[in-house]
């Protein structure tokens, strides 16, 4: 899920602005950037970042005030337009050069780890929005696939007495006056309903999708498992439609397809 958060932060070489900044991702991947000198720190960084968020692209990256400052010095002096942005700044490392002490790195470290945390906390509660809204979107579209998966359930039984009629009639045609088999015809049907027969397909599918509901509505990291329950709903919806052998159930399936398509897209934002 997207996010943004900033924190700034005080040691003895001056003020540092942090900001944390999250994409999309299936996975988790941490990209840092910092000052040289802070360069020793980066792995304390992403581990304070993998204890606070398990999935997406984050974005971590401390300048120094004192940067920004004299970046804004030059764009006044040189009469430019524009806001210079703290993802631009840490790009130009040496453009500007600040002469400050240098830090004592496991003095600085609370500092560090303090203004990191209070931009961590503002990202998490952007993202914690965002997958409010997330999850009132898949709650809607799996309200619809039930739908559909109800019309599939009322269609199904009209199946086998749509067949033995067409049967019937097509023997009639061909046969005349001549008398029909009935047991024979009663076989066939008997065959036919066996081969389409998708009671099976339709129980599993809506235990997955109760799991699905049940999942969403946990605490923790859920979008793994809801990867998963998607995959397996997608198997039972392919497996109705090949077998159902109805143009109307076809064309439900389809509309589930299209709708667990959608739910797989948006739960890879799901963290």
């Amino acid at each position: 899920m997207t996010g943004f958060g900033a924190g700034d932060l005080t040691t003895v070489a001056g003020r540092y602005v942090v900001e944390a900044r999250s994409l999309n991702h299936r996975f988790l991947e941490v990209a840092v950037r910092l000052p040289r000198d802070l360069a020793p720190l980066e792995e304390r960084i992403r581990a304070l970042v993998q204890g606070r968020i398990l999935r997406g692209r984050v974005e971590i990256a401390i300048i120094r005030k004192a940067f920004t400052n004299a970046l804004n010095d030059l764009k006044q002096a040189l009469d430019l337009s524009g806001t210079p942005d703290l993802s631009m700044l840490v790009g130009l490392p040496d453009l500007i050069k600040i002469e400050e002490p240098k830090e004592d790195l496991e003095e600085v470290w609370p500092s560090i780890a303090g203004g990191l945390g209070q931009a961590l906390t503002r990202l998490v509660a952007m993202r914690e929005d965002e997958g409010g809204r997330l999850a009132r979107d898949l709650g809607e579209r799996m309200r619809r696939v039930g739908q559909r998966v109800d019309d599939v359930e009322q269609r199904a039984p009209r199946v086998v007495k749509d067949y033995a009629a067409r049967l019937s009639r097509r023997i009639a045609e061909l046969m005349g006056a001549v008398p029909v088999d009935e047991g024979r015809v009663a076989a066939e049907v008997a065959i036919f309903a066996d081969r389409c027969d998708i009671s099976e397909e339709l129980t599993r599918f809506r235990s997955h999708l109760t799991q699905m509901r049940q999942t969403l509505e946990a605490d923790g990291a859920v979008g793994r498992t809801l990867e998963f329950i998607v995959q397996e709903l997608g198997r039972e919806a392919n497996t109705m439609g090949s077998k159902a052998n109805d143009v109307e159930v076809a064309r439900d399936v389809i509309a589930i397809k299209g709708e667990l398509e959608s739910l797989r897209e948006q739960i890879q934002n799901v963290e």
